[in-house]
């Protein structure tokens, strides 16, 4: 995985990614699990606000040598509002969500990769202390990839998207290889 994961690099989403963006969310393999995202309109009304310096939640472009492979996004757990996450009081936990674009790159452990990259990225700031993520139950393929990028599983929770199972990477101790 590491060899990948180095290939893999990250750009912050950018208004000229929504229509790119749009398109990916309404792929069967990503709306199975996102939801059905509506029209361009709404997703550049919902995902706009990523692309700013002051948002919480803030969306990113995953590449693979300078081509799109897929989304992420990083938020603030703690206060992340609307009903998620109200018993967290580690300023230092941050939540992701991310998706792999072609269903044909599923399967062959780009998605680890990905992931696994983007933690370490997260950890690059000395005050994140874990990174979480919160697949639903059966996505067998998602837990899978968490757990080959070193997530590790704590339970199932109720969210305001229905039951999760909350899966947990920590910042590994300095000199400790991750």
């Amino acid at each position: 995985m590491n060899h990948i994961a180095k290939m893999i690099s990250f750009r912050p989403l950018a208004d000229s990614d929504l229509m790119m963006l749009h398109e990916w969310l309404h792929r069967p393999h990503v709306s199975k699990w996102w939801g059905d995202p509506g029209t361009f309109a709404e997703v550049k009304h919902d995902y706009l606000p990523y692309t700013t310096d002051e948002a919480t939640t803030r969306g990113y472009i995953a590449l693979l040598e300078n081509e799109p492979i897929g989304f992420i996004q990083s938020y603030i757990v703690m206060g992340s509002g609307e009903g998620w996450w109200e018993q967290e009081t580690d300023p230092g936990a941050r939540g992701i969500d991310q998706f792999l674009s072609n269903p044909e790159q599923m399967g062959r452990g780009l998605g680890s990769a990905m992931v696994h990259a983007f933690a370490e990225q997260l950890f690059q700031d000395p005050t994140v202390t874990k990174v979480q993520t919160d697949p639903a139950p059966e996505n067998e393929q998602a837990i899978r990839c968490y757990r080959r990028a070193g997530f590790v599983p704590t339970g199932e929770v109720i969210t305001p998207d229905g039951p999760a199972l909350l899966m947990v990477k920590r910042r590994q101790p300095e000199g400790e290889m991750g």
